[in-house]
């Protein structure tokens, strides 16, 4: 065998030397291959030329088989290119995409690109978002993940806390090395090295009045994972001021919830359905009543999947409704949301 991959570095040597291109070469190393295999086939056993290349015709028909296979996983993958570029140049919106997806993109995203409701144009879209989650926690820690994988293009992350032991029963972003870390730089570090083709984005602070709207305006969508009211008050204030879809979860125990919260598209906002907070002990938060582990990341992937539906334009968002999960029963329904005209946030929308 040896003496055969010898003649073919020769081949492809010589050809180098000759100037010949890549895609002339190519078929000079197929003709050798044929060769061989027909020593194989022609000749019987225990002949010379069949002991010097490789003495049984089934490694090389196994070569072949995974070069054939090679090639056809590269065709396929450039036939999706040809597919998204021709369906973006008929948009004049994903005309404006800074650039086409690298053949390393193509191939991480071409789950998402086979799906008719996605193909091509929604994954641009989804590469050309930018996603804000507040709160690093059980619900930003999941939806961080799947946004980087889905390729959102950038992902701010804003959170002040420090990464803790007790934070790894569910937040599943955090890692045993990180504990002291500020969950932000986390989060960071980990969404990088799921996919290195996005931007993520961190703020090691509390989400503040003063600055929260110029903040949020630089982002298109906004998943808000955080376990306090006047938080959660402040992002859909600021959301529905800006225009900006919201999707908003919680947790306690064993339920947990999520919804889009979008009054620009009709829908109503997160003050609409809790227009004052719970008196205290009414709603107490993970650290108070737990949680479930894996509560966490049922809810912040449904939360995942419903910002690619909003970025992407598949399928029909939850705006109006509500997803409520009970883990301990197994029990899922939705229920329907409407606006309050006097919403003090977006009743005058």
């Amino acid at each position: 065998m040896l003496f055969v991959l010898g003649i073919a570095a020769g081949l492809w040597g010589l050809g180098h030397v000759m100037g010949m291109p890549r895609a002339a070469r190519w078929p000079l190393i197929g003709l050798l291959y044929l060769a061989v295999l027909s020593l194989h086939v022609l000749l019987p056993e225990g002949h010379a030329l069949r002991e010097m290349t490789g003495k049984d015709a089934a490694l090389w028909l196994g070569l072949g088989g995974a070069a054939g296979i090679v090639l056809a996983y590269r065709a396929a993958l450039q036939e999706l290119r040809r597919r998204i570029d021709a369906r973006d140049g008929g948009q004049s919106r994903e005309a404006e995409a800074p650039a086409q997806m690298s053949e390393a993109e193509v191939e991480r995203y071409a789950r998402h690109i086979m799906l008719r409701e996605i193909g091509g144009p929604g994954q641009m879209r989804l590469r050309r978002a930018k996603v804000l989650v507040v709160g690093a926690g059980g619900l930003g820690a999941p939806a961080i993940l799947y946004l980087a994988g889905a390729g959102v293009g950038q992902i701010g992350i804003i959170d002040d806390d420090l990464v803790e032991v007790s934070n790894l029963q569910r937040q599943i972003i955090h890692r045993d090395a990180s504990l002291g870390m500020p969950k932000v730089f986390s989060a960071q570090a980990e969404a990088l090295a799921l996919n290195p083709h996005i931007t993520v984005k961190p703020y090691h602070r509390r989400l503040e009045a003063h600055f929260a709207p110029e903040l949020i305006a630089e982002y298109d969508l906004v998943l808000d994972g955080t376990d306090n009211f006047d938080t959660r008050y402040l992002v859909n204030a600021v959301c529905v001021a800006a225009g900006i879809p919201l999707i908003s979860g919680a947790l306690s125990q064993w339920e947990g919830q999520m919804s889009v919260f979008d009054p620009a598209q009709g829908a109503p906002c997160y003050r609409c359905i809790f227009p004052e907070a719970p008196a205290d002990g009414l709603a107490p938060s993970c650290a108070e009543a737990g949680v479930v582990s894996p509560l966490p990341g049922v809810i912040g992937a449904m939360m995942a999947v419903e910002a690619v539906k909003v970025l992407s334009g598949a399928g029909t968002a939850m705006r109006g409704q509500m997803a409520i999960y009970d883990a301990l029963y197994g029990e899922s329904r939705s229920i329907a949301l409407k606006r309050r005209a006097d919403c003090p946030d977006c009743g005058q929308i």
